[in-house]
């Protein structure tokens, strides 16, 4: 798209912003909007009991406990551009080699004026980028929302050409994602909100911010090549990371959508005999399982969804060994999602009450715990995500609508306003970076992981631990990680958890920049 042209575009985007639906079900709003959800039709939840054992492993795989939680809308660079600043430092002294922001990027610096190697470009009236913006260290433990819709997604990725497959040249480093200052400019002038210039999309986190965060990084296992499965929001990545598919869809089920017909991995641990729990903080036990066909019936009554307002008995179930084989940490409430009024550490409170609570529990001789982030947010990651990966199942996204005569207008108009039109495209791109650790005993101390894939790896972990079939083609990939790099089943590195982890700093939180 010549840049004439994004003039234009642009211009229709600012336009639209004060028309755009508050209910959540726009292209260009904030994902905070995006927690309508279907009526639940889970019925109240029995009283917890003993799980049986997990199965035998038929591989090398010693562990029995699978928890996987995922908080909300942070990229890799954002949290963990600077890891390698810590874990080269005393008293860990470990190689800087984690793929973050630039070195000249300074943990010091919080004018996003001054120079260095990771920069977006901020749009004048005219909604043309020409200011530069560059990485700058974030005093606020509060932000305005951004966008990660699949519009946002596309912007993000090339801001000329949205549709295209070759990344953008208009920051830093070239031939990168470029478009993040332009999204966030967008969802702040679509949301009323304070930062139009979309600068806060180029700030990052330090382990001054996050030290719980970056300690358990530095003492367990990372990834630097984690991505989420999808260029668009919380939802149908959501749908991903319990079915290796969105169904086709680019945005949320709110409506009378036709739900997602394919199995969740909850279905194959069923089938299986293996135990498994979804514990949800969200209204009246919702899951975003429940967006697959049938899954709200089939599992009504049985006491696998528990409906867990605090986490409660979850912590309990961790404390008591109650665990089952595998469980999944539905949506918390405090999930770390840039939102104003929202501190980041409300969020990591309860991440760390969560994950301390397997940690120091008797579980933890057989546990791993799987904790990242359903999508990037919006915010600035400098790595490419990779193209021309496998859909997952063949099915083009539904919900989308690419110009006035795309029949599925009809089906997009649910969720979002058109115009400005979404980039057509398909289900063959990853989102965008995100964080990762695995906490384990046997999670190798140290360890950056460089094997690239999406979170789909989770699945396939699980499915090769317990013998189970591929949901798709995306976890079927050769490509997709099984996760074993992380590990160290012989000699487990951490038979006795760290201890004494660092708590949070009660977070700054404005509403105004740095």
């Amino acid at each position: 798209m010549p840049l004439r042209a994004i003039v234009r575009f642009l211009l229709c985007v600012l336009l639209l912003g004060s028309i755009i639906s508050l209910a959540g079900c726009t292209g260009l709003g904030s994902s905070a909007a995006s927690t309508a959800t279907p009526a639940p039709t889970q019925g109240g939840t029995p009283p917890p009991t003993a799980p049986p054992p997990p199965p035998p492993s038929t591989s090398s795989n010693p562990i029995n406990h699978i928890i996987f939680l995922a908080e909300e809308n942070r990229s890799f660079d954002h949290y963990f551009g600077k890891l390698n600043d810590y874990r080269s430092a005393p008293p860990f002294n470990l190689p800087r080699e984690v793929n973050g922001l630039p070195d000249n990027c300074s943990s010091s610096n919080s004018d996003w004026t001054v120079s260095c190697g990771a920069m977006n470009m901020s749009p004048n009236a005219s909604g043309v980028p020409t200011t530069p913006i560059y990485a700058f260290h974030l005093k606020t433990s509060c932000i305005d929302g951004l966008s990660p819709d699949w519009i946002a997604a596309h912007w993000d990725f090339n801001l000329e050409d949205p549709t295209t497959d070759t990344p953008g040249t208009l920051g830093l480093p070239t031939n990168a994602p470029d478009g993040y200052v332009l999204s966030a400019a967008s969802a702040a002038i679509a949301n009323s909100e304070a930062d139009t210039a979309g600068i806060r999309a180029m700030g990052f986190y330090t382990a001054d911010d996050l030290p719980y965060h970056y300690w358990l990084a530095t003492e367990f296992a990372i990834s630097d090549s984690w991505f989420n499965p999808a260029p668009a929001r919380t939802q149908p990545n959501r749908y991903y990371m319990m079915g290796a598919t969105s169904g086709g869809y680019a945005y949320p089920l709110i409506d009378n959508e036709p739900l997602i017909q394919a199995n969740t991995i909850f279905d194959s641990l069923q089938a299986a005999g293996v135990s498994w729990k979804i514990y949800s903080q969200l209204p009246k036990g919702y899951t975003y399982a429940d967006a697959f066909s049938g899954f709200a019936t089939r599992y009504a009554n049985t006491g696998n969804i528990v409906t867990d307002p605090s986490f409660a008995q979850f912590i309990s179930d961790s404390q008591n060994g109650k665990l089952p084989s595998v469980a999944f940490l539905e949506k918390p409430d405090a999930d770390e999602k840039p939102e104003s009024n929202n501190s980041i550490q409300d969020g990591v409170t309860e991440t760390e009450q969560l994950i301390n609570a397997v940690m120091y529990g008797p579980s933890w001789k057989d546990s791993v715990i799987i904790f990242t982030f359903d999508e990037w947010g919006g915010m600035y990651d400098h790595v490419t995500p990779p193209t021309k990966v496998p859909g997952p199942d063949g099915i083009k996204p539904s919900d989308i609508c690419t110009s006035a005569s795309d029949p599925r207008c009809t089906l997009a108009a649910l969720t979002h306003t058109s115009p400005p039109y979404d980039p057509d495209g398909d289900f063959t791109r990853y989102g965008f970076r995100v964080p990762v650790v695995v906490i384990s005993p046997f999670a190798k101390s140290g360890y950056v992981s460089h094997v690239t894939t999406d979170y789909t790896a989770w699945l396939k972990f699980v499915e090769k631990r317990f013998n189970l079939q591929p949901l798709t083609a995306r976890d079927g990939w050769a490509n997709t990680s099984d996760m074993s790099d992380f590990f160290n089943y012989q000699n487990p590195p951490w038979a006795n958890p760290p201890q004494n982890p660092p708590s949070d700093p009660p977070g700054n939180c404005v509403d105004t920049l740095p």
